[in-house]
């Protein structure tokens, strides 16, 4: 029988066990392979409609490229009058970041980075949801990082927009982000490491159309426990590290780092990270590389891999063939990681090393849509970057670099690459008028912007689950497949040691209970 001591010490571990072991974050998708179907079903619906059209409608077949995310918005004439649809466009893990969704329309007509208002700074630490626009072409260059609040959406479409100079974008501990169609280049540090954008403990995060290039550190990193997030139509050029996913591999947090990088081209001059993964899922679709340096895909803390229907062209090189790469492991380790190749072509002599349950039927759920062929990889990645201002019904290949400009309008401490040049700021075209700042949008009043703020009785939330409105809509974090993360989770904390600090007290604690009976209640 065991001794009341013992039956303390067991009551208690089950208390504490909670507190030493709990590392899950609360926002990653319970199963990852049901993201991985859907994608793949919006993607085979997509060409599906555009090879039936094909046959009816010459018209409108020339709009459809087969990319479920153009598709849903592009070939709308009208796109303009409801900018907001493009939220419901997105696929992946990031499908369900609603940006600004429900809130008004902010107009940037201040190319500057003074933080007054009318001018991007300004728009993107407002408290509540914007749907941030741009009255006319801009070059914003940034005096320091441009620090982005939750449930914003920064949208470039229609107008040439490029940011450069310190940072440049940072989003720190948010949730709800969507960036569309800006250019960032030549972003070095200040008050940060130089990325294009950071990421860091954020969720919902959606970047879509972006062009990045001639940055100092990565163009796109994803760090400290990140999750729900997907990368996409994105052309990267002119880079040594691409894209960093996962910090560093004693970083648990990042087991539930859950990331889709789909329909994006990696153009010239790149040479590895495209992207370099750290513990979480990473599912890799119908992207483009046209080359590499050193690598294209590598990872470190058994990160699982999930390619499909991509091309890898591999370098002239032959010692850069493989498209792989694991880092800090040896052999019989990174044997047991699940990296699969399924779908892919291999140009040039290319070749994936697949590992773990790669190798056999672990991805059985995911593998039983097949991933289009990368045949199609010319008509889904065919505009990946921003888009041409004039560009919206069909489009051209993007990636081509522009006209430059010249050096002496390079921000300070940037290396005098060719920089692509816009059109016109307000300032070169005599201003904006009384167009600026707020344009409506349909925010309703009584609205709710806290963290689970009470429900609107009229009006809607943007909390992070808070409340349910009576009447109108509640844009909180989302439901998964039934799986309730928001108003039934806690929201994501900044990364935290103190439950592995607690551990050895809390053995040293239970060691003096069982051994010298103090603090036991009474037999």
């Amino acid at each position: 029988m065991l001794r009341n001591t013992h039956i303390v010490f067991i009551c208690l571990l089950g208390c504490l066990c909670p507190v030493i072991t709990a590392t899950d974050l609360p926002h990653q998708h319970p199963n990852p392979e049901a993201v991985v179907l859907q994608v793949q079903r919006r993607l085979n619906a997509s060409l599906a409609r555009r090879g039936l059209l094909g046959v009816h409608e010459n018209d409108q077949v020339s709009c459809l490229t087969g990319n479920p995310i153009d598709d849903c918005w592009r070939c709308d004439p009208n796109w303009e009058a409801d900018r907001q649809h493009l939220a419901e466009c997105g696929i992946g893990f990031g499908q369900h970041a609603v940006g600004g969704k429900g809130g008004q329309v902010y107009v940037v007509t201040d190319h500057s980075d003074s933080g007054n208002p009318g001018s991007l700074r300004y728009a993107v630490t407002k408290p509540e949801p914007l749907w941030i626009i741009f009255s006319s072409d801009m070059l914003i260059k940034l005096k320091r990082e441009l620090i982005v609040n939750s449930y914003k959406t920064i949208d470039g479409r229609g107008a040439n927009v490029q940011i450069t100079g310190g940072g440049c974008i940072g989003l720190k501990y948010v949730t709800n982000v969507i960036i569309h169609n800006i250019q960032l280049h030549h972003c070095v540090p200040s008050e940060s490491d130089g990325d294009g954008i950071s990421i860091m403990g954020s969720r919902y995060i959606w970047i879509d159309h972006c062009s990045l290039s001639y940055c100092k550190d990565g163009l796109i990193d994803a760090t400290l426990g990140s999750t729900a997030i997907t990368l996409s139509n994105n052309y990267f050029s002119h880079h040594d590290k691409v894209m960093l996913l996962g910090r560093s591999d004693g970083d648990e947090m990042d087991d539930g780092m859950q990331v889709t990088v789909a329909f994006n081209r990696f153009g010239e001059a790149l040479e590895q990270r495209m992207p370099r993964c750290r513990r979480g899922y990473f599912h890799v679709v119908n992207n483009d590389y046209t080359q590499w340096g050193i690598y294209a895909i590598g990872g470190s803390a058994s990160p699982t891999v999930n390619s499909q229907g991509n091309r890898y062209t591999a370098p002239p090189s032959t010692n850069a063939k493989e498209v792989t790469r694991r880092m800090d492991a040896k052999d019989e380790d990174w044997a047991r990681w699940n990296w699969r190749t399924e779908g892919d072509i291999m140009v040039n002599g290319a070749y994936f090393v697949p590992s773990g349950d790669g190798l056999g039927a672990q991805f059985a759920m995911a593998s039983s849509v097949e991933p289009k062929s990368a045949g199609f990889i010319d008509q889904l990645t065919m505009n990946a970057g921003a888009l041409p201002p004039t560009s919206v019904v069909g489009g051209i290949p993007n990636g081509q670099v522009p006209n430059s400009m010249p050096n002496s309008q390079v921000p300070n401490g940037v290396p005098n690459d060719p920089v692509p040049n816009v059109g016109g700021t307000n300032g070169d075209n005599g201003g904006a008028g009384a167009n600026s700042g707020y344009a409506g949008g349909g925010a309703a009043s009584g609205s709710n912007y806290g963290d689970g703020g009470g429900g609107a009785a009229s009006g809607s939330n943007y909390g992070d689950g808070g409340g349910g409105a009576a009447s109108g809509s509640n844009y909180g974090d989302w439901n998964f497949f039934g799986m309730t993360h928001g108003s039934g989770a806690p929201r994501l904390p900044p990364p935290s040691t103190t439950s592995v600090l607690s551990a050895p007290f809390v053995t040293l604690f239970l060691y003096f209970i069982i051994n010298y009976g103090c603090c036991i209640l009474p037999l």
